[in-house]
């Protein structure tokens, strides 16, 4: 989605390019290679990534 944040599990902000895989979820990188991690928007961390990105503002 554009203009919607996306977070790596641990609570990184992401901000490189994007792929969705055929199951809907959204992954880094423009095409699926071996370190393509999953994204996440900030609703669906765990409280331990929201606390961590709280504290990076």
């Amino acid at each position: 989605m554009k203009g919607v944040k996306h977070y790596k599990k641990d609570g990184t902000l992401y901000t490189g390019g994007t792929h969705k895989m055929p199951n809907g979820s959204l992954h880094s990188g423009k095409n699926h290679s071996k370190t393509s991690v999953k994204l996440f928007h900030f609703k669906e961390l765990s409280d331990t990534a929201k606390k961590k990105t709280r504290n990076k503002k």
